[in-house]
């Protein structure tokens, strides 16, 4: 990823004992980040840590003149691509809200042209408070990013509303923030994981897929500024931010799931590894072997599920839709005839026999096969950076005909 260079504003909040760590998730992600603090920030957490961590000078005075001399506040607000404000107080969100700046971080907040984030923290009740509420709804009109605050066991003894969201969750979010939005126009539509199909009341019948390319499609979609739509079937895997995650089960789920949300979507991404038989008659209750005779087997009816990539194709319109394909054997040729046979505009196959790659991988080894038959063969790659490459290719097939 693009370094970028993030400026943490850091509040008098409890929560301020996670900075540390939420600055080594920024720089593990590649950006340069520095810290600006309140003076009350510092009775949680001390500027030599920030500084350890960061490599730089933690500013924590509005008018000192032997730190005005080394950098100045205006030259920190112009230094930052995004200005994250973590933990955001009731307190600091007012000042922002209001515009004023009467002390480092919210002179800053006044300064920069940076995309804002805040990462509420505070008692429930006062997140609650009408006017916190209102504070909240003014930034948000003004385009001011929130994350948080979650719910949960807060440090003054309350439960409720008021949790600084976990550092991991607010890196991420600052990487939709500092994202290209070259898809912000664009709805995308994903599916990811493996379907299950009833068998009886406690088994089904199902695959490996972990979702893992499917939710990091979704995630870099997000990244590019598109609202995200993601039909899961069942998945551990936690919901990228800034995507609206459905949770299906079977195939006919994931159907019904698709079409309804198909009309506002621009582009549709089918990584779901979707079961292609069903059993026919599933039980109500949980088959017993002790019902069946000593040496008898059990014979399973199965049918065909619905063609979910083939429906939509017939209602692609002006739609980007990409197909994958799940391969154990001849690769290419088998992607080349689902590609002529779906109708769809671009086909990820990967080879699930190889070794390190495809299901449950972090990595995968796909071809993108093109409706003439050309394939472009791509080494292997960490899913993320597979997810990127496939979505270079749909912002160009969205590209007006010139």
């Amino acid at each position: 990823m693009e370094q970028r260079r993030i400026l943490i504003g850091v509040t008098g909040g409890i929560a301020a004992y996670k900075v540390p760590e939420l600055v080594r998730d920024l720089s593990r992600a590649g950006h340069a980040v520095r810290c600006v603090a309140t003076p009350e920030a510092v009775s949680f957490v001390t500027p030599l840590v920030l500084q350890t961590l960061t490599g730089e000078p933690v500013r924590t005075a509005l008018l000192d003149p032997a730190e005005e001399g080394a950098i100045d506040h205006i030259a920190l607000a112009d230094w930052a691509d995004l200005y994250l404000v973590a933990p955001a107080t009731a307190n600091t969100l007012a000042k922002l809200a209001h515009g004023l700046a009467d002390d480092l971080v919210s002179a800053v907040a006044l300064a920069t042209r940076a995309p804002l984030l805040v990462a509420p923290a505070m008692n429930v009740n006062m997140w609650r408070h009408p006017a916190t509420q209102q504070n909240a709804e003014r930034l948000r009109e003004r385009g001011v990013r929130f994350v948080g605050p979650d719910a949960g066991e807060l440090a003054c003894g309350w439960e409720g509303e008021g949790r600084m969201a976990e550092p991991e969750v607010i890196a991420a979010t600052a990487g939709l923030a500092l994202g290209s939005r070259t898809l912000a126009a664009d709805v995308v539509l994903v599916t990811a994981g493996g379907t299950r199909e009833r068998v009886d009341a406690v088994r089904f019948l199902g695959n490996r897929s972990s979702g893992k390319m499917g939710f990091a499609v979704a995630s870099e979609a997000a990244r590019r500024g598109a609202a995200v739509v993601l039909v899961a079937a069942p998945s551990a895997l936690a919901t990228p931010p800034g995507v609206r995650r459905i949770d299906v089960e079977s195939a006919e789920e994931m159907r019904e799931a698709v079409l309804r949300e198909l009309p506002v979507s621009t582009v549709v991404v089918m990584t779901a590894a979707v079961a292609d038989f069903r059993p026919a008659a599933p039980a109500e209750r949980k088959l017993k072997k002790e019902d069946l005779a000593e040496s008898a087997g059990m014979m399973l009816e199965l049918e065909r599920t619905p063609d979910i990539l083939a429906e939509i194709c017939k209602e692609k319109a002006d739609r980007v839709v990409v197909g994958f394909a799940a391969e154990s054997h001849d690769l290419v040729a088998a992607a080349r005839r689902k590609i002529a046979r779906k109708g769809c505009d671009l086909l990820v196959a990967n080879d699930i026999s190889a070794s390190g790659s495809g299901f449950d991988s972090d990595e995968n080894a796909v071809h993108f096969v093109w409706p003439a038959g050309e394939v472009e063969e791509l080494p292997s790659l960490p899913k993320s950076e597979v997810a990127a490459q496939l979505l270079d290719r749909v912002e160009k097939l969205r590209e007006p005909a010139a």
